[in-house]
């Protein structure tokens, strides 16, 4: 390829929207899967690490290891709710829109319902699921950073307990 091209050179106009448009949707929903998997994996992480932490609850560990402690396991817990709110389901209610996709769907009479299906709403349903995967993204960036921060906290419990 010479120098100064790009490999996406084709004109706007040869562009497919419809294609571009399911691209679009199937890739969000993609991404949105990817955070709820990602998320369970963690939540599944964090029950094994308290696990094992009340396994050591009955220690008799010094008042330093056990703060450091205590500060970790409330770190792990924090980090847990962030990871349910990346996976709770979100079907609109309590301030939260949702103007495509089954949950509005539900709330149509069968005419209606019929109406939306002769409509194209893919513009509509990229920009919901947009919405909704940015504030899964964070919220998963959010908790692993918790996460760590947690485990920082452990290694320095850790550290004090050994050290006495």
């Amino acid at each position: 390829m010479p120098l100064g091209t790009s490999p996406d050179t084709a004109p706007l106009a040869a562009c497919d929207p419809g294609k571009n448009l399911d691209d679009a949707c199937h890739d969000v929903e993609s991404k949105i899967s990817r955070t709820d998997s990602k998320a369970s994996l963690l939540l599944a992480f964090n029950g094994a690490v308290l696990a094992g932490l009340a396994s050591v609850a009955d220690k008799d560990l010094p008042l330093p290891a056990q703060f450091a402690g205590g500060a970790a396991v409330l770190a792990l817990a924090a980090s847990a709710v962030l990871l349910l709110l990346v996976v709770r389901p979100n079907l609109g209610g309590r301030g939260r829109v949702v103007r495509e996709g089954f949950p509005c769907w539900a709330q149509l009479s069968e005419d209606d319902l019929l109406n939306a299906m002769r409509q194209d709403t893919r513009l509509t349903r990229v920009r919901s699921l947009s919405i909704i995967a940015v504030a899964k993204f964070e919220r998963l960036a959010r908790a692993v950073d918790v996460i760590l921060a947690a485990l920082a906290l452990l290694l320095v419990a850790a550290v004090l307990a050994v050290a006495g």
